[in-house]
């Protein structure tokens, strides 16, 4: 993301974006929320991807380079601090309740956030961000180009059951290498990434409008029940309430 743009502020506002758009690389000199209260937002950072639907709002530290993307019509919601009440020094996902719902839209929609009602507002709404909880789905990027070439083979087809010695073959290497690889390249465990990887994919074509079992088999889950039941322990709720 060598090509960034500089833009001091994080503004606190509401846009639309279409399917398929996005926002370009940038960082600001402040810290910024991000919730989309409709369709499904992407994060892009130099080291990870993070996808955020309508019950995760993300977290992004001043001074981090990020792009946006949009998948379905998404209605995105900012909210910039110049403060950090979070004490959150990388991005982050965090848990939306519908109270934190409503005051994101409500108070991003502002015509002018300085009025003490305004002031009240912001002030109930940091009180809620303060006590949310992380739940993230993101996809760390690999800097190993051993592991950076067995990831592209899964990010091409997130459906690729093969194991890690299959696939270190397929890259010129040992599954015990990409094990070791994963651990201190991603931070978790082949597996795990895989998981966040599917869920990634997984989130994307729903907010597309695809079905919950065409869905499932795309993205690598045996059957469509597999996929609701690792969706509802990683998110909390059904791939159905995305559709």
């Amino acid at each position: 993301m060598s090509n960034s743009r500089h833009l001091p502020t994080a503004p606190t506002t509401s846009r639309d974006l279409a399917a398929a758009s996005g926002v370009a690389a940038h960082w600001h000199d402040e810290h910024q929320i991000v919730y989309a209260s409709r369709g499904v937002v992407a994060v892009h950072t130099d080291s990870t991807r993070w996808i955020a639907p309508a019950h995760r709002a993300l977290w992004i530290p001043a001074g981090t380079v990020h792009a946006h993307r949009a998948y379905g019509v998404t209605r995105l919601h900012f909210l910039g601090l110049a403060q950090n009440p979070l004490r959150l020094d990388e991005p982050t996902a965090l848990v939306v309740s519908p109270l934190l719902r409503e005051l994101l839209i409500a108070y991003t929609e502002l015509e002018d956030a300085e009025t003490p009602a305004g002031k009240r507002l912001r002030a109930v709404l940091l009180d809620q961000l303060a006590t949310s909880s992380e739940q993230p789905v993101r996809v760390p990027t690999a800097r190993d180009p051993r592991l950076a070439a067995v990831c592209a083979l899964l990010e091409t087809d997130p459906s690729d059951s093969r194991g890690l010695e299959a696939l270190g073959r397929a890259a010129g290497t040992s599954g015990r290498t990409l094990t070791r690889l994963f651990r201190e390249d991603m931070g978790m465990t082949f597996p795990q990434w895989r998981t966040q990887l599917r869920l990634y994919h997984a989130l994307r074509l729903l907010a597309e409008g695809h079905p919950v079992t065409a869905v499932a088999l795309r993205c690598g889950f045996a059957t469509a029940s597999a996929f609701i039941d690792v969706f509802r322990r990683s998110l909390g709720d059904t791939p159905g309430s995305y559709l």
